[in-house]
Parts: C-alpha cells; sequence; structure tokens
C-alpha cells in the first residue's frame, strides 16, 4: 500500500510539474507562416525555476544509465544539452549548421518539407563505443534529430536515448526515431 501512495504521489507531482511547463509555453498562431501554431519556449527560458523543472524532467530517465557525452542540435538543444550534460556529470557536444565548425567534421544531410539541410559534427568529438544522449528542444518532423542520430552513429557511438522538452505527435517525427529511445516531457 505504500508503494501505491508513493507512485500515486509521484504521478501527482509529475501531473501538476507538466501543467507547470505548459503554463510557460506561449502558443503563437500563424508563426512562422500562416496556419502554423508555434510553442514558444523563451517565457519557459526565462523563468528560471520552469527552466530547472525542464532539465530535470528531460535528464531523469538517464540519471542512472551510463552517459559519456550529450549532444545537442544546434540551437536550443545546446541549451538543453548543455544544462542537462552538467546535470548528468559529463561533457557537450555541439551539432551545427554547415560552415560553423571549424577542423574535419562528418555532415548529415535530412530532408526538409521544402527541400534539404544539413549538420556537422568535429569527425574526433565522439569515440566509438562511447554511449551518447541526443537532446533537442522538439520534435517535429524527426528529420534533425535523425540526422543527428546517424551522425553519432557514423562516429560508432552507441545511442542510449533521446530526449526532448516538446514532442508534436500529430507530425510523428518520433516514429522515425525507432527503435531508439524518444523521451518527451510534453506531448502535443
Amino acid at each position: 500500500m505504500t508503494t501505491s501512495s508513493a507512485s500515486s504521489t509521484a504521478d501527482h507531482s509529475r501531473s501538476s510539474d507538466i501543467e507547470t511547463l505548459k503554463g510557460l509555453i506561449r502558443d503563437v498562431r500563424n508563426f512562422p507562416s500562416d496556419g502554423i501554431l508555434f510553442r514558444d519556449i523563451t517565457p519557459l527560458l526565462a523563468d528560471a525555476r520552469g527552466l530547472a523543472l525542464a532539465v530535470d524532467l528531460m535528464a531523469g530517465p538517464y540519471r542512472n544509465r551510463t552517459i559519456d557525452v550529450v549532444v545537442g542540435a544546434e540551437s536550443r538543444g545546446f541549451i538543453f544539452g548543455t544544462a542537462i550534460a552538467h546535470e548528468l556529470g559529463v561533457g557537450f557536444t555541439p551539432i551545427r549548421k554547415p560552415g560553423k565548425l571549424p577542423g574535419d567534421v562528418i555532415t548529415q544531410e535530412y530532408e526538409l518539407e521544402y527541400g534539404k539541410d544539413s549538420l556537422q559534427i568535429h569527425a574526433d568529438a565522439i569515440k566509438p563505443g562511447q554511449r551518447v544522449l541526443i537532446v533537442d528542444d522538439l520534435v517535429a518532423t524527426g528529420g534533425t534529430l535523425v540526422a543527428c542520430r546517424d551522425l553519432v552513429r557514423a562516429l560508432g557511438a552507441d545511442i542510449v536515448g533521446i530526449t526532448v522538452l516538446i514532442e508534436l505527435a500529430e507530425l510523428n517525427g518520433g516514429a522515425l526515431l525507432a527503435p531508439d529511445t524518444l523521451d518527451s516531457v510534453l506531448t502535443y
């Protein structure tokens, strides 16, 4: 009975945490174009308690797992990724847009709704066999995170999981990440 009560309290606390975070995300209609509902996390980032809560919930599933390095996608993946890396006591490696990293890089192209883009990582940033957590703020169509995953795999690392603050479920981008584990704090 104690376990049930503790579980019930934890469920209520998580539900309360989710509502707190949702209250800090601003809905902006018709941005960046007509018909789009943009989830603006700027108010959440400006709120110290909200930011700490988001990082805590994103890092939570990985606290008792072996992680060697956290990678984050430009640009909001840097915000959450560095904080999560600090929380887990490991280093952080950025995945950037082309032309932003000096030295030897590897590049991964990915599809956009109307075209292509690419991401890069330093060729020596991750060692084969390292256990990696991939972080971004959001998964929508999944293209960015698939490119991140492919870059990490190209370096011979093992993906422990992928964590995001927001998953836009109707766009089904999370399905593209299977069989890797996707943990999302908020689902819209």
